[in-house]
């Protein structure tokens, strides 16, 4: 009751291209890898919008300059 061999994975992919046929199993995997890639840009996107309100949410220091009101 192992893992099964080569050959079984072989005769179970036959079946099933037998089943489906190779031009659908070629478009599922078409669609497959177009939903991968669109869902990695669609994180990419949310890591840098996190970022970028990550850094604006974060209080900022601003340096200003005190101006001598007495020396009129």
């Amino acid at each position: 009751m192992g893992s099964l061999s080569i050959g079984h994975w072989l005769i179970v992919l036959a079946i099933v291209a037998l089943i489906f046929g190779t031009k659908k199993l070629r478009s599922v995997g078409s669609d497959l890898g177009g939903a991968i890639k669109s869902f990695k840009e669609g994180v990419g996107v949310g890591e840098a919008s996190t970022s970028v309100s990550s850094a604006t949410s974060t209080p900022a220091t601003i340096d200003v300059q005190a101006k001598d009101v007495t020396a009129r």
